[in-house]
């Protein structure tokens, strides 16, 4: 099993409507994607964090994995709504097996 975590800082400009509007479009992607076996995203909440988002999805193996992130509604969503709006990105890839 694999598990992938990116968590997000937005730039100081990002309205709580285009917060809303990401998860609402990251939350219709296990719809789309099958080879999400778990998915779990959401805002900080403002105790202690130092990101503001989190994304978290399990997948049975690599290419699992590769199959969500290669996917056109996973794409736009990254390419059109969260990446203009990124200050600072950081992921891990991770094996739940080890």
């Amino acid at each position: 099993m694999i598990r992938h975590v990116v968590t997000f800082a937005w730039v100081d400009t990002i309205t709580p409507d285009e917060i809303a509007e990401i998860t609402t479009r990251l939350r219709a992607l296990p719809a789309a994607i099958p080879e999400l076996r778990g998915y779990a995203v959401g805002p900080d909440l403002g105790i202690g964090g130092s990101a503001d988002f989190a994304v978290v999805a399990d997948f049975d193996d690599v290419a699992g994995y590769e199959a969500y992130r290669d996917n056109p509604q996973h794409e736009a969503v990254r390419s059109e709504w969260i990446m203009p709006r990124v200050a600072a990105r950081s992921s891990v890839q991770y094996s739940l097996d080890a």
